[in-house]
């Protein structure tokens, strides 16, 4: 039975086929994979670049995910699944380690902070839920944008205007942060170190769904000067990811 709104059916076809690839994709190949006439692909694309669900990549001739995707699939994940699922993952993460501990997700540039568990006499922590940060500031939001296609991070840092600063230090050229998400891929870890508050650092690790996108992200932080062993905190935070991303599907 053909769909009551052809349209409709068409649109959400295609974001769920760019949603599940790891990288932006053709127009023909949208069209051929959909069995959909080029003309309406093209179409849809527009409309669909036009909302924000869609940026289109002139120099791979390729469409990928735009930030009204993933403020779509970020705003699923704030209304409890992903928060209940992860919380009582993170608890045990702060229990193992003594240190604070918090479940973020990617919206745009910024993370927002879905869960936090303190640890007992932890330093204080600007990141309480519902908090919004730069994410090129944050090892959480470095932790994600790591898995991102390096297309799809260019498409949300196009300029030096994308690049804030809280402390006066952190990222602030697309040049450091390939830089630093390169290094973040190499070590399996993210490291912050006083980008958002003085003296305070974060260790994260990015949570796959089911098709190796960034979910979520979980980390720990601790005040810089203390004795932290970070690879083998890294360690414990990267099993931690692995099991909710087993949780929620990945």
């Amino acid at each position: 039975m053909p769909p009551k709104a052809p349209a409709a059916d068409a649109t959400l076809r295609i974001l769920r086929l760019l949603s599940q690839q790891r990288g932006p994709v053709a127009a023909a190949t949208i069209a051929r994979t959909l069995e959909l006439p080029r003309s309406t692909v093209y179409q849809l694309l527009a409309a669909m670049t036009e909302h924000g669900f869609v940026i289109p990549i002139p120099e791979l001739a390729k469409f990928g995910l735009g930030v009204a995707a993933f403020e779509l699939s970020s705003g699923f994940s704030r209304q409890q699944p992903l928060t209940r699922v992860g919380a009582p993952v993170l608890a045990r993460l702060v229990d193992e380690v003594g240190l604070s501990g918090h479940l973020t997700v990617l919206l745009g540039r910024d993370v927002v902070y879905l869960v936090e568990e303190r640890a007992p006499h932890g330093p204080y922590l600007v990141t309480d839920v519902g908090v919004r940060l730069p994410a090129h500031l944050t090892a959480s939001g470095l932790a994600m944008l790591a898995d991102l296609p390096a297309a799809q991070v260019r498409a949300l840092y196009p300029d030096r205007g994308s690049f804030t600063t809280r402390t006066g230090s952190g990222i602030g050229s697309y040049r450091e942060l390939s830089t630093e998400l390169r290094a973040t891929r190499e070590r399996g870890y993210a490291v912050e170190d006083s980008s958002i508050t003085d003296g305070i650092k974060s260790v994260a690790v990015a949570v796959p769904d089911h098709v190796g996108w960034p979910a979520a992200s979980v980390a720990v932080t601790f005040a810089a000067d203390r004795d932290v062993d970070v690879q083998a905190t890294a360690a414990r935070i990267a099993h931690a990811a692995a099991e909710l991303g087993r949780r929620i599907g990945g």
